[in-house]
């Protein structure tokens, strides 16, 4: 077996673990940051919307231009007075996107095309693009968005319990605004591609946080008749059975989006792969970071306000204090809890029940001296 092999074996098993719910106000203050970032960001620096969203001309050519396109982009821009983005084609040709261009003055800049590039007008094809279209778009996925909230919620809510249903959606708000932040803050174009990329990356995120949830639910099984562990420690034991699990679906995931987005988009030039790449790359990162670090500890903190919950935390944390009392060596958790979760419940502990409540019962195990009541 392999070293990551074995040591997701061993998170599995709960002999090792990191404790994330315990160090959960470091990850809050980290996501807070970032969010932060990513708001100012866009209130500053707005996004760089697509020809689709903005309205403008499209002018391309299969005739092959007698400037490179760096001069092509500098003559666009110098006629529209807007920033053109220039592709060049397979075949040679390129490809001339102008924002917010009307009729008049696209003829305008394509006469000028013509002059500068060494191709005839009728060789050169304007296109119009309205922005209706754009926010025809823009509404349709906004819908979309609030419609997939929506039935996520409900489904959380009925499949675990509303406690996870709000955790999960709070992590999807922190995956999307994180993920619209960097598109701000780098000035990536935002065309229909990237509202296709955030509305996939939804699904991965929520696949994440859905798997650790569904250990957690395992987990809990009858956990209010066992004082061996608290509901965060139980959480925290979920995370780490899935640890692995996460981080090998998310860099499965990532590659081929990494590929697209540093060897298509950038060192091929590709660019229109930027528009779905970075959302996707961006997203499906910040939707793992959020199922371990937020979705989860969120959880263990909106649960561990039940009063079943204090009552629970209390009976352990007594069990413990009367345990270090007698001084006795603290039981071995890690075989204890992977026994109980193999039977699919908990049991109680009868000498726990009576260290609650102040009672000395007779210690177990041979050798030992039996104690007075």
């Amino acid at each position: 077996m392999s070293r990551l092999g074995n040591l997701g074996a061993r998170l599995y098993r709960g002999e090792v673990g990191y404790d994330f719910i315990r160090n959960r106000k470091i990850w809050y203050g980290v996501s807070i940051l970032i969010t932060i970032t990513a708001i100012i960001g866009v209130a500053v620096g707005g996004l760089n919307m697509g020809i689709e969203f903005k309205g403008g001309a499209v002018f391309t050519t299969d005739t092959k231009a007698k400037i490179s396109t760096a001069q092509a982009t500098e003559v666009a821009t110098d006629a529209s007075g807007h920033l053109a983005i220039v592709q060049e084609l397979g075949n040679g040709g390129l490809r001339i996107q102008i924002t917010e261009v009307g009729t008049a003055k696209a003829n305008e800049i394509k006469e000028t095309l013509s002059d500068e590039l060494g191709i005839p007008a009728e060789e050169i094809n304007a296109d119009l693009v309205g922005p209706s279209w754009g926010e025809q778009i823009a509404n349709k996925a906004w819908t979309g968005l609030g419609v997939f909230m929506i039935l996520v919620v409900i489904y959380l809510a009925i499949a675990f319990e509303w406690r996870m249903a709000v955790a999960a959606l709070i992590a999807l708000i922190h995956d999307i605004t994180i993920t619209v932040g960097v598109y701000a803050l780098v000035g990536f174009e935002v065309t229909p591609g990237t509202v296709i990329g955030l509305l996939t990356i939804l699904g991965y995120s929520l696949y994440d946080t859905v798997v650790v949830f569904d250990s957690l639910k395992e987990g809990q099984k009858d956990i209010t008749k066992q004082t061996r562990f608290t509901y965060s420690e139980i959480a925290n034991r979920s995370i780490n059975s899935t640890l692995v699990r996460s981080i090998n679906t998310t860099v499965v995931a990532l590659l081929p989006v990494a590929g697209l987005l540093f060897i298509g988009g950038g060192v091929l030039g590709a660019g229109m792969l930027n528009d779905i790449s970075l959302s996707l790359f961006v997203g499906l990162a910040a939707g793992a970071y959020s199922s371990i670090f937020i979705a989860t500890p969120l959880v263990a903190d909106l649960k561990e306000r039940d009063p079943q919950m204090k009552a629970l935390k209390k009976r352990v944390l007594a069990k413990r204090a009367a345990a270090a009392a007698r001084g006795e060596a603290p039981e071995d958790d890690g075989a204890a809890y992977r026994q109980d979760r193999d039977r699919g419940q908990f049991t109680e502990d009868a000498e726990t029940a009576g260290a609650v409540v102040g009672q000395r019962q007779q210690p177990r195990g041979h050798g030992r001296t039996p104690g007075k009541r």
